[in-house]
């Protein structure tokens, strides 16, 4: 079996960054009147600016595929160049399409040269999901290298005209002429980007590589129903009824493609089963987490970071404070994309050195899912 080393991280982010008085100008007003929830929703969430795949004029500038080619393309340089890759493994929630797979949209824009590909699907966890794919890959010596990204363009599913039709259903019947609360949620949260790394089976000569100890991952599904959600709808019994299974003007009248949170099994369950796994993770590895330098957890939001940090502690697992690192409020939560442009930046910060141990955490809220790596600087 190799040893895979992380030697690049590279991240693309669309546009200037907006600003949190700026988002309803881009995004729209629903039933054109300004939310009622944004600012409580933003004060929460703690994030001051993000990125959308919209110009100010309200026209789309990249696609979701186009996004990722861009993170994958600022890999390259003359030593390693698009010719040299062997594998592709693309993770994203929000793909273009749902047929052909992101993956092979993303190569046919590298239009490079043959090679492998993978597709992984999901939320936040697709990003992770896309690395360990590359990382078994070049450990079991089935390829020599991996480029493996995350990426998001979610702007175009909490665009205000994507609920236009509810919103006059909800006027005509004298109701509040706003979207509930579970669909709204999401609007003030998610941001368009994509990141990418490059996995080789030997490291840099001249520069720092993150050696992959382990990836791990966790589902909580069969004891949990769906929390996050898109192209259904939650029925009473907790189940979730297909988009297949409503009719095409369903589909506008209710917002069945919109993105929605079930916030209340959110706030029970995401932390708990979060820290349980982490419980779970050290202990099949027999890893201390004491001696951490680096935590890089996936929070969706600032409001959950101390409710975490709490529930660390309270479980025993000694994960240093001081080793957390998040650029939340800098890029917005970009769900699969998030833990690369972390990456990234903390790598271009100058900051690592030798022997520096990195913890990648990754929570899911679809049905609970959670995804941790452990890296090794050298």
């Amino acid at each position: 079996m190799k040893d895979v080393y992380i030697t690049r991280v590279s991240k693309f982010l669309p546009n200037d960054p907006i600003s949190n008085d700026e988002m309803e100008s881009v995004l729209g007003q629903i039933n054109g009147k300004p939310s009622k929830a944004r600012r409580v929703v933003l004060r929460n969430n703690g994030i001051e600016r993000r990125y959308y795949a919209i110009n100010k004029d309200g026209e789309f500038t990249h696609s979701n595929a186009k996004l990722t080619q861009e993170a994958i393309s600022n890999l390259f340089d003359d030593s390693f160049t698009e010719n040299d890759m062997e594998l592709l493994c693309c993770g994203t929630s929000t793909p273009d399409q749902l047929l052909p797979s992101h993956a092979a949209m993303v190569h046919g824009l590298l239009a490079n040269r043959n090679l492998e590909i993978n597709s992984a699907s999901g939320i936040c966890c697709a990003g992770m999901s896309s690395l360990k794919f590359g990382y078994l890959s070049v450990k079991a010596g089935n390829s020599n290298n991996a480029v493996c990204t995350g990426s998001e363009r979610a702007s175009t599913k909490i665009l205000a005209n994507k609920f236009k039709e509810e919103a006059d259903s909800l006027a005509s019947l004298e109701k509040l002429p706003i979207i509930a609360f579970k669909k709204e949620f999401l609007r003030w949260m998610l941001s368009d980007g994509a990141g990418a790394m490059l996995l080789q089976n030997k490291k840099n000569d001249d520069s720092l590589s993150l050696k992959i100890d382990w990836v791990e991952s966790y589902s909580f599904a069969h004891e949990l129903e769906t929390c996050m959600y898109s192209g259904g709808e939650k029925l009473e019994d907790g189940s979730i009824k297909s988009w297949t299974e409503y009719s095409s003007k369903q589909w506008l009248e209710e917002s069945i493609f919109s993105i929605k949170q079930d916030v209340k099994l959110l706030e029970k369950n995401v932390i708990e089963k979060g820290v349980e796994s982490m419980e779970m993770v050290f202990k099949k590895q027999s890893k201390d987490p004491s001696d951490i330098d680096y935590f890089l957890p996936h929070i969706s939001s600032y409001y959950f970071a101390d409710k975490l940090k709490k529930c660390i502690k309270e479980s025993g697992l000694n994960i240093p404070e001081s080793s957390w690192f998040t650029n939340l409020s800098k890029v917005g939560n970009v769900g699969s994309a998030s833990i690369y442009l972390m990456l990234e930046e903390l790598m271009s910060s100058g900051r690592l050195k030798k022997g520096d141990k990195i913890m990648l955490s990754v929570p899911e809220s679809g049905r609970f899912s959670y995804a941790y790596a452990h890296l090794t600087v050298c």
